[in-house]
């Protein structure tokens, strides 16, 4: 079977991105971004991203994670520790994350190291979750093989029981990482293919170097 896609075509005109217009730091024009995507954009998962790993087979692997809070160090996603993508940052903590909101035609490439935040924002964040969403991060043992989803189904059924009017803790192998970037690349669609690109790339000196790069 076979389909042929080269006829598939799109032309994006929605905007435009200058150097000249851009701030001197990357994490100002983020912001900038998914500010206008979030208001504008409410069929977008603005928070939603693709991160990549190299796992212990030298593969790449990418999955969709959530972003839950961004700083001017960087950004914030949740997981358990002893998952594939987990196990995969503690042997490379070099990971790279990207954001694509198809309805303002943009995308967002993000080079950094991941590292554990501390324990006591992992607990924070995790009490502000729902119960189920608590129950189902102990409930699953990510990324393992299970024979099918009744034994998930019953693990939280006996969950439920235990922890029923009891606070539910934090479990110590799932809290949260912080990426630290290095390098961002913000990319506009434009006419004919001819797509803007703007560079930025962190220096010894803590400062931000940016450039256009050709389409």
């Amino acid at each position: 079977m076979e389909k042929d896609l080269g006829n598939y075509r799109k032309s994006y005109e929605k905007n435009e991105l200058l150097l000249k217009d851009t701030p001197e730091n990357p994490i100002e024009l983020f912001r900038i971004w998914f500010n206008e995507v979030d208001a504008h954009f409410p069929e977008d998962e603005t928070n939603a991203m693709t991160l990549s790993t190299i796992g212990s087979n030298g593969f790449p692997k990418n999955r969709v994670v959530l972003l839950k809070k961004y700083t001017h160090e960087g950004f914030i996603f949740y997981t358990n520790y002893n998952s594939e993508k987990g196990q995969a940052i503690n042997k490379n903590p070099k990971i790279c994350l990207s954001f694509f909101w198809a309805g303002a035609e943009r995308q967002i490439i993000i080079k950094g190291k991941a590292e554990k935040i501390a324990e006591n924002l992992s607990d924070g964040y995790f009490e502000s979750r729902p119960r189920g969403s608590q129950l189902g991060a102990i409930v699953s043992n990510q990324s393992s093989v299970i024979k099918d989803r009744d034994v998930l189904e019953s693990n939280l059924k006996e969950l439920e029981k235990i922890y029923e009017g009891k606070e539910i803790p934090r479990p110590k192998f799932w809290g949260g990482y912080i990426v630290k970037p290095i390098e961002f690349e913000f990319w506009q669609g434009r006419p004919n293919r001819l797509h803007d690109r703007i560079h930025y790339k962190l220096e010894k000196n803590f400062s931000w170097v940016k450039t256009r790069l050709s389409p």
